[in-house]
């Protein structure tokens, strides 16, 4: 044999005894493995106000319809922009469609179309201000949240508690079935949040006409930021 032939040789056997060992590996049953989890709460006020303002327009043609829709959308970034400021009062224009009407015979009868403007940011004053002084457009819907700001400082500080009730369960558990500690084997984190009332005031679309220049009447709630670990432990 020559020395060539030795060295494959050699590396062939240490690939099978890598493999054997492995297989063994698998095929042994872990016994003292212990899935749990853990989660932990943080309820946060929102600080974040959504505003979408929007307009319909009809006619029988399709060049006119959407010069009505743009005019009405300009005039409401105009008046917007006044007040807009990053983070505060940022403002971005939101769906745009444009379709065809047909009536009951199937013949199309004329245009229909809409635009939106979004209102959104933390300063709740300004946003609902904002909302009041624009006149070419109507109230479509309200919601509130938490920037991203809030949302990671709530989410940091509900991880520290769900690790820490993670590991005191660990612990409570490992000493109730006679073990003195315990080895991670492998974890995971979620987090995720929900609203809850109060529920945000908002007018009636139908009572916006009544209302020009009128700040919009708002109420934030506030929202929990739930954070839970799941994993296994190996009791020792």
């Amino acid at each position: 044999m020559t020395r060539f032939s030795r060295l494959a040789a050699a590396l062939a056997s240490v690939v099978l005894s890598a493999g054997a060992m492995a297989e063994t590996a698998a095929s042994t049953p872990v016994h003292n493995l212990v899935q749990l989890s853990a989660s932990a709460t943080v309820d946060v006020r929102q600080d974040l106000l959504t505003i979408s303002m929007g307009t319909t327009r009809e006619g029988a043609d399709a060049a006119g319809v959407q010069n009505q829709l743009r005019m009405a959308l300009e005039s409401a970034l105009a008046e917007a922009r006044k007040l807009a400021l990053p983070g505060e009062l940022d403002v971005r224009t939101g769906n745009f469609s444009l379709y065809p009407r047909y009536g009951r015979d199937g013949k199309m009868t004329g245009w229909q179309g809409t635009t939106e403007l979004i209102l959104e940011g933390r300063d709740f004053a300004r946003i609902s201000a904002t909302a009041g002084k624009i006149q070419t457009l109507t109230l479509g819907n309200v919601s509130f949240g938490l920037s991203r700001e809030q949302r990671a400082k709530s989410e940091t500080e509900a991880q520290a508690m769900a690790i820490e009730r993670f590991k005191a369960r660990a612990t409570d558990i490992a000493r109730g079935f006679g073990f003195g500690a315990y080895s991670l084997r492998e974890v995971s984190v979620s987090a995720n949040d929900q609203n809850f009332a109060p529920r945000p005031r908002v007018m009636a679309m139908e009572a916006r006409a009544a209302m020009a220049d009128a700040p919009v009447p708002v109420e934030a709630g506030k929202s929990a930021v739930v954070v839970t670990v799941f994993g296994s432990v190996q009791l020792k």
